[in-house]
């Protein structure tokens, strides 16, 4: 059959992901699901485009402050949420208010709009975004799914259920949020009077799709076997072993990319004992067989991490790269010096009578990307130098309480973003998990909170690829984190699926979507 080349429009879609959103409220959950899901009924003021260039979308234009403290927007006209409601500068205030208000509790989206002072309502169409200190990294924040749009009347009548997701999620986006089924799917609808996509989408109007849904499907093997056997079109996060499989099927294709922002990375807590000593990280950095571990688990369809970004990140610094390869002999001797010279009858390194071990906590319902495999072969590798790693199994609550209060040696994360602000998210000692950061290492370091505020305050390219390279450089002699690769989203679909691509975070887009099958 000759493939179509014009789009066409109706027919539905099902894609398939491995993980569930625990909070469907993008102002709340740091959940890269949740944002991938989310976007398509939510648009934000400014549309960042596959090369990260950033474009007009629900802003038509904007300014900034020659001290880069306020940014004013102007509105597109015409743009109505999906309840009818008029998408204009009070709706950004209320939106913006509410993300940092104390009792929304966000986890993430808070972090986006970091030195917030308020949002001036200047006319219907015109808007002013004030910060306390020069914050550069707001314009691509502002491209964000987390810093999407709710309708004002939903925000006023049901504040309260947005976590649920379901109808009471009311967007300007493509698709409206139709229904979401507990452990089976979501499914979305098309937005027939979508009339602003954003400068740089591959159309105008509405979305292609009449329908799309999105299936839960934990288990590998239950979502590849969905695609190949025809019950679902796209297959998300497609494990690294049936990559040639799928590649080799005539029906389907392969499609992929790496994201930009933070890592998969290790983070030891070095604010308490016994990571609080450099020499016990820096053996742990060295001690992991990490080339080998991501080539055996992945099958060479990931790559191995050297810094806390990954390449594609802008002022990502290659000057880390083999600057810490595996060596099991110098961590040994680091242990050594460390104190802990005795072992136990199970083979563990012991000081005064304690036997090393570490804690790193894990959430069974979150393990995405054979993360509890790896984990297994980290664990083997630092058994070999006598560290003891468990992992205890939590529920999120307990997890999310655990983060706040510091109740672990190891944390695992990782997150995408287009913009290498995440370092000051990553690494600032101001920036707590209970303030919405991700400083889960405790790190606290006046050199490196100087040149990530100097990165957060311009946009100086040359001046922030100096501060960053800088900051990777500093964390990893530090070992204050222990890069382990770069999140790659692999997708398997049905070849009659067209114009599928991923935005900067390496998430699927649907809005250009459409099928030369009905």
């Amino acid at each position: 059959m000759d493939r179509a080349t014009t789009p066409v429009h109706g027919g539905s879609l099902t894609f398939a992901t491995d993980t569930e959103p625990i909070n469907f409220d993008i102002h709340v959950s740091p959940q890269d699901v949740t944002a991938l899901i989310q976007r398509n009924v939510f648009d934000s003021l400014v549309y960042q485009d596959a090369k990260g260039a950033l474009r007009p979308w629900l802003a038509s234009s904007w300014e900034i402050s020659p001290d880069v403290r306020s940014y004013t927007f102007h509105l597109r006209q015409g743009v109505k949420f999906s309840d009818g409601t008029s998408f204009d500068a009070a709706a950004v205030k209320a939106n913006f208010d509410h993300v940092v208000a104390k009792s929304t509790k966000s986890q993430y989206a808070a972090s986006l709009l970091g030195p917030y002072a308020g949002t001036e309502v200047i006319d219907p169409q015109t808007v002013k975004i004030s910060f306390t200190r020069a914050f550069a990294p707001f314009l691509q924040a502002a491209s964000t799914a987390y810093l999407g749009f709710y309708s004002p009347r939903t925000l006023a009548a049901n504040a309260a259920k947005l976590s649920a997701g379901g109808p009471t999620s009311v967007g300007t986006g493509p698709f409206v949020f139709t229904s979401y089924t507990k452990g089976q799917s979501v499914v979305l609808t098309r937005n027939p009077a979508y009339a602003w996509a954003p400068q740089g989408a591959g159309h105008t109007g509405p979305a292609y799709l009449n329908t799309l849904t999105i299936r839960f499907l934990r288990e590998n093997s239950v979502r590849v076997g969905a695609l190949t056997s025809g019950q679902i079109d796209v297959a998300g996060s497609l494990p690294p072993a049936n990559v040639r499989t799928v590649s080799a099927n005539s029906g389907l294709q392969v499609l992929r990319r790496d994201a930009a922002g933070g890592n998969y990375n290790i983070y030891p807590n070095i604010s308490r004992a016994p990571l609080n000593d450099e020499k016990l990280r820096k053996a742990l950095q060295l001690g992991i067989n990490l080339s080998t571990d991501v080539q055996t688990v992945y099958f060479g369809q990931y790559k191995r991490a050297w810094s806390p970004i990954g390449a594609l990140t802008p002022s990502y610094s290659s000057a880390v790269e083999n600057s810490w390869p595996y060596d099991a002999a110098r961590a040994n001797q680091l242990l050594d010096q460390a104190g802990w010279t005795g072992h136990d009858s199970a083979g563990y390194r012991t000081k005064d009578g304690k036997r090393l071990t570490l804690r790193w906590p894990i959430v069974p319902s979150l393990i995405r990307e054979q993360r509890d495999v790896l984990g297994q072969a980290i664990q083997a590798d630092l058994r070999r130098i006598g560290v003891e790693v468990v992992r205890p199994s939590l529920d999120p609550g307990t997890y999310i309480d655990a983060i706040y209060s510091g109740d672990y040696d190891l944390l695992d994360l990782s997150w995408a973003r287009y913009e290498p602000d995440v370092l000051r998210l990553a690494f600032h000692s101001k920036s707590t998990a209970a303030s919405g950061g991700q400083n889960i290492s405790f790190l606290n370091d006046p050199q490196v909170d100087t040149w990530t505020e100097t990165g957060e305050g311009t946009f100086d390219q040359k001046v922030r690829d100096q501060v960053y390279a800088q900051t990777q450089q500093r964390v990893i002699e530090q070992a204050a984190v222990i890069p382990v690769y770069t999140p790659t989203y692999i997708v398997g679909a049905a070849k009659y699926v067209r114009d599928l691509g991923f935005d900067t975070n390496a998430w699927p887009r649907f809005y250009d979507v459409w099928r030369d099958k009905k």
